[in-house]
């Protein structure tokens, strides 16, 4: 059993005062880590450790996790910080090593699964103390040169640091949606229409006296179909699922009719709650609202699910449908192919967006992917804002790129 000091209320021999400290500098981590975190909250975790009475770890895990997480996607950093930060008091000295993307002097990089704005925060100034001792400036053309704007384009979500995550959300509620609008069954007046509109032919003549008739035109109405987006939130795209919730909040207010749903282990509808202008009480109302988040994934089921009861809700007037998952199912795509077959055929498009597509050796080897690939319209990666930049020109002009990729990796699976 893992025991630490009991922190009393007043400090005996400075180790309460100590214990707080630590607490602090806790918070503090977390808050450059992108957590929003105020400085009442450190007054709140270390008056909430006072009155627990720690003496396991974790029971110090549970009282600041009490305290100091909101939201069910930020679990994971906490989770992460927690364990680095209490398991050594000297561990911004001892984990230097450890968190490096690679070792200094050695030419093999080495993985780590710390979180790029965790290892950020713990590390403060490491990328610029190596740019300073790195190669010297050169200055070159302009037209040459790339701008901060365009690299943040470039870079993966996962590799984003705080700060650039927040430029990135900024982006995104900046980003417009113009849709391809589609012919609907309405009709609109239109002196070049192919049909003549016959009462309102009438009513022109009646005006005139009845000695001439004007033929009046009307051609069918176009109107941007509905959209629904199917979001996987489990634990295979935790690394993704925080930006993909701005990318729907920002659908959602730009445009009208757009459907969003959540699913893992079980789909749930947030709509409405992405309704809400205020990002963080958006994105607050859903983590209370999604109780499987960065759990297992049941594509197949969820999918099921959605067919039974939202299809002929949501999916009327040619809806374009994006589904957002990485095609990993844990029930080995069990009745997955069935149900997509049903989806493609309840839709006017059905786009598959999977962050997997960044690596350039990705293979349609998991069975969700195989049952998932052949139904879907076009098959595109989502996992920059550049990619997201292409979805938006696709959706709004027409891009034949996705579905030349979506007719490779079939070959590839065949």
């Amino acid at each position: 059993m893992n025991l630490l000091p009991d922190p009393p209320s007043a400090a005996k021999d400075g180790e309460g005062g100590a214990f707080a400290e630590n607490v602090v500098h806790f918070v503090r981590l977390l808050r450059a880590s992108g957590l929003p975190l105020g400085p009442g909250k450190s007054l709140d975790a270390v008056r909430a450790v006072e009155a627990a009475g720690i003496r396991r770890r974790d029971d110090l895990y549970w009282t600041l996790f009490s305290v100091l997480v909101n939201r069910r996607d930020q679990r994971e950093l906490f989770d992460q910080a927690f364990h680095i930060f209490w398991r050594d008091p000297k561990i911004l000295e001892r984990m230097m090593g450890l968190l490096l993307p690679e070792a200094e002097g050695t030419a093999e990089p080495r993985k780590s699964n710390v979180s790029q704005r965790l290892r950020q925060a713990l590390l403060p100034g490491r990328g610029e103390s190596r740019q300073k001792g790195g190669e010297k400036e050169v200055e070159l053309d302009a037209t040459l040169t790339f701008s901060a704007d365009e690299l943040l384009q470039k870079k993966d979500f996962a590799e984003m640091s705080a700060e650039e995550l927040e430029q990135a959300k900024a982006a995104l509620s900046r980003m417009e949606w113009p849709f391809r609008p589609a012919k609907t069954r309405r009709l609109k007046p239109d002196q070049r229409g192919h049909r003549i509109d016959l009462r309102a032919s009438i009513q022109a003549s009646l005006r005139s006296g009845g000695t001439i008739i004007p033929l009046k035109r009307k051609s069918a109405a176009e109107r941007p179909p509905p959209l629904v987006v199917l979001c996987d939130i489990s634990g295979s795209m935790s690394q993704y699922s925080r930006m993909f919730l701005h990318f729907m909040h920002a659908l959602t207010n730009d445009r009208t009719r757009v459907h969003s749903f959540l699913f893992g282990t079980r789909l749930t509808n947030i709509t409405r709650l992405l309704r809400q202008r205020d990002v963080d009480k958006a994105l607050a109302s859903v983590s209370e609202a999604v109780p499987d988040w960065s759990g297992g994934t049941r594509i197949g089921a969820t999918v099921a699910e959605f067919n039974r009861l939202w299809s002929r809700r949501v999916l009327g007037q040619g809806a374009v449908v994006l589904l957002v998952t990485d095609g990993l199912d844990r029930e080995g795509g069990a009745g997955l192919a069935r149900e997509m077959e049903r989806l493609h055929k309840s839709c006017r498009r059905l786009i598959w967006l999977n962050p997997l597509l960044r690596w350039e050796g990705f293979e349609p080897k998991a069975a969700g992917i195989r049952a998932i690939l052949p139904q879907v319209d076009d098959f595109r990666p989502v996992h920059n804002l550049a990619s997201i930049a292409d979805l938006a020109a696709a959706l709004s002009h027409g891009s034949d790129a996705g579905n030349r990729l979506k007719q490779n990796l079939g070959r590839m699976a065949a």
